[in-house]
């Protein structure tokens, strides 16, 4: 029954996350009004009210934080299953040492544990990117706000919140110039640059993020390495995001994303 509520929850998130997307692109790309006769007042297009985009993104956040609240009742009882299964598997070991019963139904104990093993696993999965989910739509109406308040950022502006730093950059920058930024971390600390993800990942795929013109590299932005690495890129007008701190409520961790910011498909 539990599977089934996570399931149900699941199917809704995705489907608000289809109308969240539409609405954005809507609200970025207004349509214009064809078959203008010659002469006539050309009216502003019309755009999707920031007011109603906001409260799509509450509410995408409100469905993923109940689809998180169904994940946590599912874990539980998936972990009570682990810890049955273990039991039974000690004993089955006690019951194998006194020669009562055969190692095949000791092993027969132990896929049992595997498999609810692998059932918390999932759904400790699931919830990790449900974190993420809550994550990248709360850092993006953040950089959108913060700019909002600051209409005469120069072209290759530095937004700082307490949780991450934004530079825009130059327009060129692109994935074939990665080798540029990894021979500088090379000359400099003598060691490779700790790249996780480089270009579209398995991550990015589940999340529907297009990643295919970005890498993330696996430093905090306030180490000594993040600091070089953060003027290295300012200083050439490459674009990153550098995460400084984890957002409360989600499980993104300190990195540093070099590219424009991936948006949704």
């Amino acid at each position: 029954m539990k599977s089934v509520v996570v399931n149900a929850c699941r199917v809704t998130l995705a489907a608000f996350l289809i109308v969240f997307t539409v609405a954005s692109v809507s609200a970025q790309r207004p349509s214009e009004k064809i078959g203008q006769k010659k002469g006539q007042k050309k009216t502003a297009p019309k755009a999707a009210p920031v007011d109603e985009l906001s409260k799509l993104r509450d509410e995408y956040v409100k469905i993923t934080k109940e689809y998180k609240a169904s994940l946590e009742k599912l874990i539980a009882i998936y972990e009570a299953n682990v810890n049955k299964a273990n039991d039974k598997l000690e004993q089955s070991k006690k019951l194998l040492e006194e020669g009562l019963i055969s190692r095949l139904q000791v092993e027969k104990h132990e896929q049992a544990v595997d498999a609810e093993q692998e059932k918390l696993d999932g759904a400790r999965r699931q919830m990790t990117d449900a974190d993420a989910q809550i994550a990248a739509i709360l850092v993006e109406t953040e950089a959108e706000k913060t700019i909002a308040k600051n209409l005469r950022l120069a072209r290759q502006s530095l937004v700082r919140t307490n949780s991450f730093i934004r530079f825009t950059g130059n327009d060129g920058w692109s994935l074939g110039q990665a080798y540029k930024v990894q021979r500088f971390f090379s000359d400099i600390f003598k060691k490779q640059l700790p790249v996780a993800v480089f270009g579209q990942g398995a991550i990015h795929d589940r999340w529907r993020l297009d990643h295919r013109n970005s890498m993330d590299v696996s430093l905090h932005p306030d180490s000594a390495e993040g600091q070089a690495l953060l003027s290295f890129l300012q200083q050439n007008g490459i674009p990153y995001l550098a995460f400084r701190s984890a957002i409360p409520g989600t499980a993104t961790g300190p990195h540093i994303h070099i590219g424009r910011p991936s948006h949704r498909y």
